[in-house]
């Protein structure tokens, strides 16, 4: 009888055979991201590492930031919040909700 791995219908008193399972991939290279964070007169300013191809929304969310509340720009340029980072960038972070 074939069982699955996992199966509560070992044969008693008969241990398992241990098994060697791969590795899923290696480490993907990471690359340094720097947010500046402006929001009216104030700039705080978050160094983070993500993996490359990580998007810039995902760059976001990891520092706590609203990725939909935000315009993001690039060498002054705004750019789309799904851009895989693919090298060290600086990008300029301004949210764009108001108080209300």
């Amino acid at each position: 009888m074939r069982m699955h791995r996992g199966s509560s219908k070992d044969v008693a008193g008969i241990p398992r055979a241990s098994e060697t399972l791969p590795l899923s991939a290696s480490a993907s290279p990471t690359v340094n991201v720097l947010l500046e964070l402006t929001r009216a007169a104030s700039t705080d300013r978050r160094r983070l590492r993500v993996p490359v191809g990580s998007t810039v929304r995902e760059a976001l969310h990891r520092v706590g930031q609203a990725p939909e509340g935000c315009a993001v720009l690039l060498g002054g340029e705004p750019i789309p919040l799904d851009l895989p980072i693919d090298r060290a960038l600086h990008l300029i972070v301004i949210s764009t909700f108001s108080g209300g």
